[in-house]
């Protein structure tokens, strides 16, 4: 089964190399979508892909790996649009 979740992630997640970071867990998990900074400070990304592999991406995105200091993760779930790649922005 599918899923593609937006994430919006605060804290001091920009210029600490964090889009790069979301961006290799999901090419390791097989996951498209994106990872762009937004204008207030916090990241933007996107996730789509097989549920369990979006589910185990979302659970790194404020892990003890993650770069910066990661403060809140607030996720919502949209319709599948049929990603194929990751694209950083």
């Amino acid at each position: 089964m599918s899923r593609r979740v937006v994430a919006h992630v605060s804290g001091s997640v920009q210029g600490v190399g964090y889009r790069w970071f979301v961006r290799g867990l999901a090419g390791d998990a097989g996951v498209a979508g994106s990872a762009t900074n937004l204008p207030d400070g916090r990241v933007e990304v996107v996730l789509e892909g097989d549920d369990d592999a979006v589910t185990a991406v979302l659970a790194a995105l404020d892990g003890p790996t993650a770069p910066g200091a990661v403060r809140h993760v607030e996720v919502r779930d949209e319709p599948v649009r049929g990603e194929r790649d990751f694209t950083i922005g």
